[in-house]
């Protein structure tokens, strides 16, 4: 019988991608999750819910879904982490966003385990996650990446290899650090038309026409922006906050400047002040729309 495949954190992300695996794997899928909500809705697809117990005693290949470094750290190198409790031969990815220097160590823990670890942080929406079109940065060894390359691709249609251990992390931290500052430049470009009398939604498919054009804008700007759709089951103020700490603390230990990801954070700190941090993050257009307010 094919050995389950474990997969930890079924949250906004993870619980598709862990249907995505059920579905189309052809191993059954063994989830666990502190919601039980999610786990009983992947059932339908034939997810078995289990404990984290029986994921280290059944499955060879463990996915983990987390919100941040700090539950990644624990569950891996806690007291009674997966890195003290895994036998040798298992593989565990990590796609979560968690800090680079972090990936690296995972690495050096689980390989020095005879086990194996890839940081393989995900791009893209939810809807990207439920349609499997996401984009995975993965650090990892050669063959490790090659081991796990087909069953990424069941929930990605966009896999690279980055590296070794902690580029898959660093290439995701800026992709989102250059998407934060995109979402800045859309926001104020919509605050600044509306305040001149411009219709936004002519705004935003004349830039899409032209040099402006952006996945950024297609989609967080047309799609939330506009419309002033921030829904709480997506990529929320407080996560873009974590990423883009993640960002600045690493142009730091490397002394290179980051103005640009200081100015989104200073945007989605006024956000979150003003009671939007479980919000879609695009919501930062608020901060600037008060400003205005607030001036006027």
């Amino acid at each position: 019988m094919t050995q389950p495949i474990g997969f930890i954190g079924t949250g906004t992300m993870g619980e598709p991608m862990c249907r995505r695996l059920a579905l189309h794997s052809g191993a059954p899928v063994l989830a666990c999750d502190l919601d039980p909500a999610p786990l009983k809705r992947l059932a339908a697809d034939g997810v078995r819910a289990g404990s984290l117990e029986e994921i280290i005693a059944e499955a060879r290949t463990i996915f983990l879904s987390l919100p941040g470094g700090r539950e990644v750290e624990a569950l891996c190198l806690g007291p009674n982490g997966l890195a003290r409790r895994l036998e040798a031969g298992r593989t565990v990815i990590d796609l979560s966003t968690a800090p680079v220097a972090l990936a690296r160590r995972l690495f050096e823990e689980f390989d020095g385990r005879a086990s194996a670890f890839a940081d393989a942080p995900v791009a893209r929406t939810r809807q990207a996650a439920i349609d499997g079109t996401l984009s995975i940065m993965v650090g990892a060894t050669r063959p490790c990446f090659e081991r796990i390359e087909p069953l990424l691709r069941l929930m990605a249609s966009d896999v690279t290899h980055c590296g070794p251990a902690g580029s898959g992390q660093a290439v995701k931290i800026l992709n989102n650090m250059v998407l934060f500052q995109t979402g800045v430049a859309l926001a104020e470009a919509l605050s600044i038309a509306r305040a001149h009398g411009v219709d936004g939604a002519a705004l935003f498919e004349t830039l899409a026409k032209g040099s402006a054009d952006s996945f950024a804008l297609r989609n967080h700007g047309m799609k939330s922006m506009l419309p002033g759709t921030f829904p709480e089951r997506a990529f929320s103020t407080e996560y873009a906050l974590k990423d883009l700490g993640y960002a600045i603390d690493m142009a730091e230990e490397a002394g290179v400047p980051a103005l640009g990801a200081d100015v989104a954070r200073e945007l989605m700190e006024r956000a979150r002040e003003l009671g939007h941090g479980a919000a879609y993050w695009p919501v930062l257009l608020k901060s600037i729309e008060d400003t205005v307010v607030d001036e006027d």
